[in-house]
């Protein structure tokens, strides 16, 4: 198959796909009918589009001037997405790009037709904007799972390339009056990417510098207006994907301790193998061409004070490990038991312990204050994304009164509860505060967790009474049996 009659396909593919959504209609939650369109009291006066496919997820930043073209003041911005966008969606933040005081603003999902394939993400203005007046809005976000390997199979010591499929319009609810869209890459090896008629003294789009190309800039667009492109371009690393991930986190006043745990489900997404894993030709390859799209090692940067790492998978114990850790830094080194190839699946789990004085310290008031990273992770040149994390922080038996805040974007945080976790010599069971996400990247790495608790003094003694308690109660026990006279006397009649 020849790479451009597949390069068409796509192309192709995107259109029909973009064509079919754009005779979609969506519901709003505020809304009681069925379907939902935007108002068309903004335009966009001036747009920047800046896709990154750096990394083996997708970043995408919007700088925008917006202006209220209409009557009344208005507070609600909407940014639309396909059904598949937004199941693959994450991170959103948005800001005010000329005034950092202003903190990040409201983003959320709206409800959505079931029969319509546009989604929109309400923005919230934190100050209603007034008639003929603009803002400068920062919109980031995040795409998981959005890259395809081009060819799909290829030999382990083979490069690897992905193509990726988007608009060089930025989908828009409303007119844009001037924009333009640049499109990053790992390096200059792009060897195709799809062209378009140029404006002005440009005679055609895009214009490519170094490992950069740009689209546009272009004139003014209606609302829903798209230009199916697509990019292939060298991404010889691996294309980390952890479908899901659960981290334990277990308080210990008594012990004065806090241990982390993590399980990992991984999978590479990159081109699967068009032959059988060779592992002589992998040994070869590692002397004369160390860079491969095969992940063959993690870097876990812990907390410094953190100590008695572990590492093992699903057969047992990985002694393929190197922890380094001082006064500077506390360094996780692990290699699985094989390189991940493209297609291949690596479920494994870590755990280490740390100091509670890191991470819990007590309030005037006497409550407690545990500060935590909500994500922590491999830290990889070419990054890490996460579909689903589940964090579980488990507290004292006894623990009351639990808030928690985190500096994730909130759009991401799908479930948040406490709920009973039991385990050896608990009465009540251990108060375990349980948050769900979705969508995450490694660019949230050390994001906060902080989590306000209350311990009354009768909950800490409740176990050392209970202990001592039961002790006594064995010991009389052990006493009175040893008294009992069992046997029987004969000359009694």
């Amino acid at each position: 198959m020849k790479t451009s009659a597949v390069f068409s396909a796509l192309v192709s593919l995107l259109s029909l796909a973009s064509a079919a959504s754009s005779d979609s209609n969506s519901k709003s939650k505020s809304s009681s009918t069925s379907t939902f369109t935007p108002p068309q009291v903004f335009k966009n006066a001036n747009l920047v589009h800046v896709v990154s496919v750096e990394k083996n997820y997708v970043k995408e930043n919007i700088n925008v001037l917006v202006e209220n073209i209409d009557k009344a003041a208005q507070d609600e911005y909407f940014l639309p997405f396909t059904a598949d966008q937004m199941s693959r969606l994450g991170g959103v933040e948005v800001k005010d790009r000329k005034d950092s005081s202003a903190g990040l603003f409201v983003a959320e999902v709206v409800e959505f037709d079931q029969e319509s394939d546009i989604q929109y993400l309400r923005i919230r203005l934190p100050k209603a904007l007034a008639p003929g007046a603009q803002q400068t809005l920062g919109i980031s976000y995040y795409l998981l799972k959005a890259y395809k390997p081009l060819p799909a199979s290829i030999k382990q010591e083979e490069l690897q390339y992905l193509t990726y499929s988007f608009s060089a319009y930025l989908p828009s609810a409303y007119t844009t009056t001037k924009q333009k869209t640049e499109v990053k890459f790992p390096s200059g090896t792009i060897p195709d990417y799809t062209k378009l008629p140029g404006s002005g003294d440009i005679q055609e789009f895009p214009l490519k510098q170094g490992s950069k190309l740009t689209y546009g800039p272009f004139g003014e667009k209606p609302a829903g207006a798209i230009e199916p492109v697509t990019v292939r371009f060298e991404f010889n690393k691996p294309v980390t994907h952890v479908s899901l991930l659960e981290r334990d986190i277990e308080v210990s006043h008594w012990g004065g301790n806090v241990a982390f745990e993590e399980r990992y489900t991984l999978h590479h997404r990159g081109a699967n193998l068009s032959s059988l894993f060779n592992r002589v030709k992998w040994q070869q390859a590692t002397y004369y061409q160390p860079t491969t799209f095969a992940l063959k090692e993690m870097k876990f940067p812990l907390r410094v004070g953190s100590e008695d790492p572990y590492y093992t998978d699903v057969i047992g114990n990985v002694s393929t490990s190197r922890f380094r850790s001082n006064k500077r830094e506390a360094l996780l080194e692990i290699k699985p038991r094989y390189p991940v190839f493209g297609g291949w699946k690596y479920p494994f789990t870590i755990g280490w312990n740390s100091d509670a004085k890191n991470f819990l310290r007590k309030t005037v008031s006497g409550g407690f204050v545990l500060n935590v990273p909500f994500l922590e992770g491999p830290k990889q040149p070419e990054g890490v994304e996460y579909e689903q994390v589940q964090v579980r922080v488990v507290l004292p038996e006894g623990a009351e009164n639990v808030k928690y805040h985190t500096s994730i974007p909130t759009q991401s945080i799908t479930e948040g509860g406490v709920e009973i976790h039991r385990t050896f010599l608990d009465t009540i069971g251990r108060t375990a505060l349980v948050i769900k996400a979705r969508n995450l990247v490694d660019d949230f790495r050390d994001r906060e967790l902080v989590i306000t608790y209350d311990y009354p003094l009768m909950a800490a003694l409740r176990k050392p009474l209970i202990v001592f308690g039961s002790a006594v109660a064995v010991f009389v026990a052990a006493w009175a049996v040893g008294n009992l006279e069992l046997k029987f006397d004969a000359r009694k009649k």
